[in-house]
């Protein structure tokens, strides 16, 4: 993977660059659908592809490896051919999932032990076997293996957390460095930083990081539960050491907004399942505000779901016909609504590439910013 950092704004950290990967070029500011179990929810891959212009999605280990599981995907050929996707795929490493379960899972030195979700079976993750179960998924960029401390922690267990993640973290990359792709393709391998809300937790794990000189970097443990002004100060904390030449993600974040003040703090790759999940629920973002599709207000409202047509369904679908379909329980309004979502979400890193580029993204963020934050 090669990483070119191309354009940097004035009066912010906000970047423009380019990933090259084998399975293709990724522009930055990126978003990335977020498809756990290889599959982007209500929306398939040709969608991905023609409407949504997604450049990377995601799986995750924790999910792929218990179903359809690893010999399945290793006769596949990967999960590339196994969900027929030719164009990059980020593995998260299970270990956000992993915390996700904390009452069916045991936190050791060797790994972390974990209960099937799905059968009540009892596994063990390693650092190690996490990186030969993403060799054999086959990701473009896979993930080391962390613990996510919630956002309350105290400082006690964060220390405690992040000093487990940094030991994973170098025998996770030790791995990774003596193993080899299965595919054909080439695989990078992406640190995590943790250290909760602490500063001096945060600066530790970013130099740890920044002196391995991988070829990118992730930000995690953010968006669990710390106020939002804290997580801005985390990023701005940890992108002050983590190296400029290489890209920057921050993992499971966020809102549109959450995006625009992040790539502002020089953050380059974003994940989130909020444009799916909340598009199901009847929630869609706009470049003029963010409309719940159940309200009476648009039983009537024939106009187009973005005025500035920033999705393809603004020139097929009409307010009131979408909401038709989520009162009547329709499956199409979940697809709609996730497809615009997620063209909306990619819309809105392209703009910010392009005022970073054109030189006033500063000007232009906070308008957006004022725009995508209303209730309509």
């Amino acid at each position: 993977m090669k990483f070119n950092l191309e354009y940097t704004a004035e009066n912010s950290d906000a970047r423009a660059g380019r990933i090259q990967t084998d399975h293709g070029e990724i522009l930055t500011p990126i978003f990335m659908p977020v498809g756990t179990v290889g599959s982007v929810k209500a929306v398939n891959q040709k969608q991905l592809e023609d409407v949504v212009k997604a450049q990377i999605i995601l799986g995750n280990t924790y999910h792929l490896y218990l179903r359809p599981g690893l010999e399945i995907l290793q006769e596949a050929g990967g999960l590339h051919k196994f969900i027929h996707w030719d164009r990059p795929i980020l593995t998260d490493s299970g270990g956000f999932q992993v915390f996700s379960l904390s009452s069916i899972r045991k936190l050791k030195d060797e790994g972390v032990e974990f209960r099937s979700h799905i059968d009540g079976s009892k596994h063990l993750f390693t650092p190690e076997r996490v990186v030969d179960i993403q060799r054999i998924i086959g990701s473009d960029i896979m993930m080391a293996l962390d613990e996510c401390p919630p956002g309350k922690s105290d400082y006690s267990y964060a220390k405690k957390s992040l000093e487990l993640t940094n030991a994973w973290l170098r025998r996770g990359y030790a791995r990774f460095k003596e193993t080899e792709p299965l595919y054909g393709h080439s695989q990078t391998f992406f640190p995590i930083v943790q250290g909760c809300v602490y500063p001096e937790l945060r600066r530790e794990a970013a130099k740890v990081i920044a002196d391995m000189d991988v070829e990118g970097n992730a930000i995690g443990g953010l968006a669990v539960g710390e106020p939002t002004e804290v997580m801005y100060e985390m990023i701005e904390v940890v992108n002050q050491i983590l190296p400029k030449n290489r890209p920057r993600y921050l993992m499971g974040v966020g809102t549109p907004a959450n995006l625009l003040e992040a790539i502002d703090r020089g953050v380059d790759m974003f994940d989130c399942v909020m444009p799916t999940r909340n598009g199901r629920n009847g929630m869609l973002f706009t470049s003029e505000g963010i409309m719940n599709m159940r309200n009476k207000k648009w039983e009537n409202d024939f106009s187009p779901l973005d005025p500035d047509g920033t999705a393809w369904v603004d020139t097929y679908f009409s307010k009131a016909y979408v909401r038709h379909l989520f009162i009547a329980g329709e499956i199409l309004a979940l697809e709609i609504a996730s497809l615009h979502n997620l063209t909306f979400y990619l819309w809105l890193v392209g703009e910010a590439r392009k005022h970073i580029i054109t030189g006033d993204f500063d000007k232009w963020k906070p308008q957006m910013i004022e725009k995508v934050t209303r209730r309509l």
